[in-house]
């Protein structure tokens, strides 16, 4: 755990209760196993007075449910007190995995669903809490996040609602926009971006990469995604280049304008290693293209890196894409909820986050600045030192 002094000498806002939704019990309970490690090892000087409860536990997970009527109705539950707590609520928007019975049929929940649960949750907690803090990895429409004609503008609304119920902090990971924190300029929203995570998986997996601009090249799929691969460029010290996505705006299909191709602005690839970095997988026929396009470009070997895996269209397209050659490795990381089968899937590789965002529960109790734990690019240089001189990848 990163800058463990810092928390030595500093006093927890409140007793710390971690609340996680079901659509997100096995990351939630990897980050309290964390949570529960870290507070054994930290040395603070408060831990044992008597006027601090609750520092060190066995577990900070809240009992916490939703449950439905048969109605397909619900409410959300307390089973312990939480007046004054410090509650960090976890929630997965996008597990489509979770079903319910309604007048006897079963509906599987959307992100709809997920997010009322969420507002249940909150309201449970009736004003009791000392302080509520939301941890949505994906944001909860965070596709709809400007308006382009007369349309609705539900992430906007959707953090506007939550911190009109008396959420203090809202924490996200990889927002498609983060300029939608626009929409509450005077509240907390916390945008948390994983290229360390992604550069630690891939060098784990790949013992023989070469990390300069002759052999590397990073590239954006779409003009959306530039500004986080000039970052992880610059940080790994090679070239990038970027496809413009050029669409039929005549025409929609499923909410969105088709793409009719995929133009390339970068130099030469030819012979180099490519990494492919984007904010999500949504159903992936984007992202194959562009990995096909890179291979015909004579590119050596594809790495795609995605903060999010949704893949709803299934992975039979990346398992096709794979045989053919189209790439290598597709990284993504455990922040929502994946297929089971993917686990099994040769070409797959998971950047784990729990660790992460148990460092960033740990520093917010504390009312420390999150920087402490936010991945520099010095850290990311110590990384490269380690993998050039074939030492284990062991750094937090």
């Amino acid at each position: 755990m990163p800058n463990l002094h810092s928390l030595e000498n500093a006093l927890p806002v409140a007793p710390l209760k971690l609340v996680v939704m079901d659509s997100a019990k096995a990351m939630g309970e990897e980050i309290n196993s964390y949570l529960v490690e870290f507070r054994k090892k930290i040395n603070n000087k408060f831990s044992k007075d008597n006027a601090i409860q609750g520092y060190i536990e066995d577990s900070y997970l809240a009992k916490a449910e939703c449950p439905r009527f048969g109605t397909g109705e619900g409410k959300g539950v307390f089973k312990e007190s939480i007046r004054g707590k410090d509650l960090f609520i976890l929630v997965d928007v996008v597990n489509h995995s979770l079903t319910y019975t309604v007048n006897g049929f079963t509906n599987h929940k959307s992100p709809d669903d997920h997010y009322q649960d969420l507002k249940r949750i909150i309201a449970a907690a009736t004003g009791k809490a000392h302080r509520i803090n939301v941890i949505m990895p994906f944001l909860y429409e965070g596709r709809q996040h400007k308006r382009s004609t007369r349309e609705s503008l539900d992430c906007a609304f959707m953090l506007e609602e939550l911190y009109s119920m008396g959420v203090d902090n809202f924490i996200t990971f990889d927002a498609h926009d983060p300029r939608v924190a626009n929409a509450i300029p005077l509240k907390g929203f916390d945008n948390y971006v994983t290229p360390f995570q992604f550069a630690r998986a891939l060098l784990n997996v790949e013992k023989d990469l070469i990390i300069d601009k002759d052999h590397l090249v990073v590239i954006s799929p779409d003009e959306g995604a530039l500004n986080r691969t000039i970052y992880f460029a610059n940080v790994l010290g090679v070239n990038t280049g970027m496809f413009y996505k050029r669409r039929d705006y005549t025409t929609i299909v499923n909410g969105k304008n088709p793409i009719v191709a995929h133009e390339f602005l970068g130099d030469s690839l030819e012979g180099k290693d490519v990494i492919i970095l984007d904010d999500m997988i949504s159903s992936g026929e984007s992202m194959i293209d562009t990995a096909r396009q890179l291979k015909e470009m004579h590119a050596n070997r594809v790495f795609i890196c995605c903060t999010f895996g949704l893949f709803t269209n299934g992975l039979q397209a990346f398992d096709e894409a794979y045989e053919k050659g189209y790439f290598e490795k597709v990284i993504t990381t455990n922040l929502n909820y994946l297929p089971p089968e993917i686990y099994e899937r040769p070409y797959y590789v998971q950047a784990n986050m729990s660790k992460y965002i148990a460092s960033i529960i740990d520093f917010m109790n504390h009312d420390v600045s999150t920087e402490n734990v936010q991945p520099s690019a010095e850290k990311i240089h110590k990384v490269l030192d380690c993998y050039n001189k074939r030492l284990p990848l062991d750094i937090d």
